[in-house]
Order: C-alpha cells, then sequence, then structure tokens
C-alpha cells in the first residue's frame, strides 16, 4: 500500500482556539518572564500559540497508548547527532508550542540555556485525538512558519499518519505545500537533513 498524497489545504487566518475579541495576545519574553516570576508555575498546562496562552487538553488512553509504542520505536533509529524531546518547548517568533515529539539536531548540552529553535528540529511529531483540529490547522501553520520541515500528524481517530512536509510562507500565510497519509499497512519514512533514516510502521504505532 502506499500513502495518500494531497496538496495541503492553506489553515484559516484566524486563531482556532478561540475568537479573539477582548483578548489580549502576548510575546514570547512576556510568556517567559510570566514563568520566571511564578505566574505560570512549572508544568502549567499551557502553551504559547501565535500569542495566544492556550490550555492543553488531557490525554486519554488512546493518545497515551500510541505514544508509548511510537516511543519504542525510536531506540536505535536516530542517527547519534539527533536526539528527542517529549512535550518539552520549542521557541518560535510569536509561539512556544510543547509537542508531543520534537526531533532535535544534538548535542543536547545547546538546549541547557535556550529551547530549540525552528532551524534544529530535524520533524515535530503531535498525537491527536481531541486536537486533531488544531494540529491540522494553528499547529501546522505555527511550525511551518518556523521552517520545520517534517510535521506528523498521528491522527489517532481515523488510524493514520499526515505527514506534512514543504513549509513555506510566513505568519498567516504559512503552510504546507504538501501532505501525505500514510494508513495502517504502510510505514512512514523518517526524513532527516532529506536522508531517510528508517521506517516507522503505521500498524505498530495505532495498535
Amino acid at each position: 500500500m502506499t500513502p495518500t498524497t494531497t496538496t495541503a489545504t492553506p489553515p484559516k487566518p484566524v486563531p482556532e482556539y478561540f475568537d479573539d475579541a477582548g483578548f489580549r495576545r502576548f510575546s514570547v519574553d512576556e510568556y517567559h518572564q510570566m514563568i520566571q516570576q511564578g505566574i505560570l508555575t512549572d508544568g502549567e498546562p499551557v502553551e504559547l500559540l501565535e500569542g495566544w496562552m492556550v490550555k492543553k487538553m488531557s490525554h486519554g488512553t488512546p493518545h497515551d497508548s500510541a505514544m508509548d509504542a511510537f516511543e519504542g520505536l525510536l531506540p536505535g533509529l536516530l542517527p547519534p547527532d539527533w536526539f528527542v524531546r517529549c512535550q518539552r518547548a520549542v521557541t518560535f517568533a510569536d509561539s512556544e508550542p510543547e509537542p508531543d515529539y520534537a526531533i532535535v539536531r544534538g548535542p543536547r548540552s545547546c538546549y541547557r540555556e535556550q529551547h530549540p529553535t525552528g532551524a534544529d528540529i530535524g520533524a515535530v511529531v503531535e498525537f491527536s485525538v481531541g486536537s486533531l483540529r488544531l494540529d491540522r490547522t494553528a499547529k501546522a501553520r505555527i511550525y511551518a512558519g518556523a521552517g520545520v520541515p517534517v510535521y506528523w500528524v498521528v491522527n489517532v481517530v481515523d488510524k493514520v499518519i499526515e505527514v506534512y512536509t514543504q513549509p513555506g510562507g510566513t505568519g498567516e500565510a504559512a503552510a504546507y505545500a504538501q501532505c501525505d497519509v500514510f494508513a495502517v499497512g504502510t510505514s512512514v519514512p523518517v526524513v532527516l537533513d532529506g536522508t531517510t533514516v528508517g521506517t516507522v510502521p503505521v500498524s505498530d504505532v495505532m495498535g
């Protein structure tokens, strides 16, 4: 079986998290200050998306079991100069999301004083159950705008993995030009710096 390839539809240039009437946006620096001053406590279930502080969704069993399966496939798959960060922040111009997984260029010591940026990231992976709309629209726009070359949406609901590539544009116009949809029975290539370093069978992730 081969993946289904489509042209990714650019997301609407409106925040999908809520109507912005009466709300204030924050810069990344302001967001960091709130963390440093204890206004946002360590482990607060929020992330900064396009200047908005958005509450992260709780995880159910299907989400977490798919994450566990994926994580078990990673050892030995990545080259030694790459490593995986799980649900840790990455910093972009107006956003600081905390993706389920980010494959980041090492060494790890580079990130003692700052989070990885778009130039440091080979791929980002989000596991989606209730967050599917947000992951396909706002987060796709954010990751594309930051130049993240590969973005996976592990669609646990439909048991497919959507792989977004060819990022382009900035701000509200940022988007991925291509989306390949891998169903159960296919394997997803893990591509870093344009080189396929391994594959992940969809059935192994979805169970």
